[in-house]
């Protein structure tokens, strides 16, 4: 399997499919780069070369007790774009990847980078505090650590519902992705999955915001209730100075059916700017 060894002696999986300019998709927690196998294809068949790793903790990597912080991801995000020599690249991450390549960017610039997309990305901060009284409270995430750590497998399967919209009237429901959802969430080491938690929901990206000096494309559900829209991409566009924001109605977390249709057009209008 292709892997780089970080500087701390972590090996990091990644796929690389196609050739032209690079775009490097980052996942959200806790799966892996499985779940961007169709932005993957779609770019690469145009003209595009796609990118995604597993990252620490996560699908094929190591699974090292130390590390798992945002940090540190963004920190294997750099080495990554180093070893390959990426250059002009177009980041994209959704969910908890989007607060990896925003840290990235607060702490390596935009050196490398052209372009970023932020999909229901987990900006500026979840949590609630005195800075940000409309997060969510802490309690939201001490019963998912909780939940992850008394049996992750039923938590995960149930958290595949709400997560693609799937308990929505209506709703198209494909146990395929499910399975699938449930698969790449258990190859997650129960280390990395508990301590996810607290980075996706504690850090704050604010500072790192403001280091974005590059066109950024923010997408988002309408219907997310992962990451709800008006704690995030709503607030994340207003601090970014080029940033294009886009809400589909009725949309889930999870890239599924229309929306990944959609979104997956305007990745590709985007690229092409």
């Amino acid at each position: 399997m292709p892997t780089i060894t970080t500087a701390d002696c972590v090996d990091i999986y990644y796929k690389d499919w196609g050739s032209g300019p690079p775009v490097v998709f980052s996942h959200g927690w806790p799966l892996n780069a499985d779940v961007w196998d169709g932005q993957l294809r779609l770019v690469a068949e145009h003209g595009f070369r796609g990118i995604a790793h597993d990252r620490r903790g996560h699908g094929r990597s190591d699974q090292p007790w130390g590390g798992n912080h945002m940090d540190r991801y963004a920190d294997d995000l750099a080495e990554l774009l180093e070893t390959l020599d990426l250059r002009d690249v177009v980041l994209v991450g959704h969910s908890t990847g989007g607060g990896e390549i925003a840290r990235y960017i607060g702490r390596h610039g935009t050196d490398r980078v052209a372009k970023a997309v932020l999909l229901g990305a987990v900006l500026p901060l979840m949590l609630r505090t005195d800075t940000n009284p409309g997060g969510l409270p802490r309690e939201t995430f001490d019963r998912m650590r909780a939940a992850v750590t008394a049996d992750r497998s039923r938590f995960y399967w149930d958290l595949s519902e709400s997560f693609y919209g799937f308990d929505r009237p209506g709703a198209v429901v494909s146990e395929g992705v499910r399975h699938a959802f449930w698969l790449w969430s258990m190859q997650t080491g129960l280390k990395a999955a508990h301590d996810g938690v607290r980075q996706f929901s504690e850090t704050d990206f604010r500072a790192d915001l403001a280091a974005f000096t590059i066109p950024t494309f923010v997408a988002h559900g309408g219907d997310d209730r992962i990451v709800p829209v008006h704690l995030s991409a709503e607030r994340t566009a207003e601090l970014l100075p080029d940033a294009t924001l886009k809400v589909y109605p009725g949309a889930p977390h999870g890239l599924v059916g229309a929306y990944q249709e959609a979104f997956d057009a305007d990745l590709l209008a985007f690229l092409r700017e």
